[in-house]
């Protein structure tokens, strides 16, 4: 049977004693601190690979946004659950998910792309342009080269597609302005908001 969790169900108790328990894993939270400031109080975001839910999830929640979110870590998203027992959340795959069959104002994937298949990133950015009310905005994270490298926790392959190939794609499903930059992690940022539908 596939893991649909890319590994992380396997390491699910580790990932949860680390950054998953949100103590001195502030890594990201200053990034998506501020964007999520920027969107309108009460916007509807969607957190894709929301995890256990800390640090970043605790963070868009602080911030007034209706939230709700998806892993694929059932171990994950039950610890998401105590912490956000009024957060919808489904337990699935990203590329099976309807996201809830709604739209959203914005969303976040934090540490998730590079995890996927290309074929299932490139379809992913298309999926969410059609699941975002006009003018959403979209964070995610992968390293600007196009490099291949093995996941640091569950020693999976992880695939950035490069900063040219996302930029691109974000064009082609109707992302206008696309800003970029790094936090203190040197995760490379991702920070897009959707202009039209092609």
């Amino acid at each position: 049977m596939t893991d649909r969790s890319n590994g992380y169900e396997r390491v699910a108790g580790e990932f949860l004693a680390g950054r998953g328990s949100g103590k001195g894993y502030g890594i990201g939270t200053n990034e998506v601190r501020a964007w999520a400031t920027g969107l309108p109080r009460g916007a509807a975001v969607l957190d894709l690979g929301c995890g256990a839910g800390l640090p970043l999830t605790a963070v868009l929640v602080e911030a007034g946004l209706e939230v709700a979110g998806i892993d694929a870590s059932a171990t994950l998203l039950a610890a998401f659950r105590r912490r956000f027992p009024e957060v919808p959340a489904a337990c699935e795959a990203v590329e099976d998910s309807d996201f809830f069959g709604r739209r959203f104002d914005a969303v976040l994937a934090w540490g998730l792309f590079f995890l996927l298949p290309a074929r299932t990133q490139e379809g992913l950015i298309a999926r969410i342009a059609e699941r975002l009310n006009e003018g959403g905005r979209l964070l995610f994270t992968a390293p600007a080269p196009q490099v291949t490298w093995s996941d640091a926790m569950t020693r999976q392959p992880s695939r950035s597609l490069g900063a040219d190939r996302y930029r691109r794609l974000l064009a082609a499903a109707g992302f206008g302005t696309v800003r970029e930059y790094e936090d203190e992690g040197e995760n490379h940022y991702y920070d897009a908001m959707l202009e039209g539908r092609r």
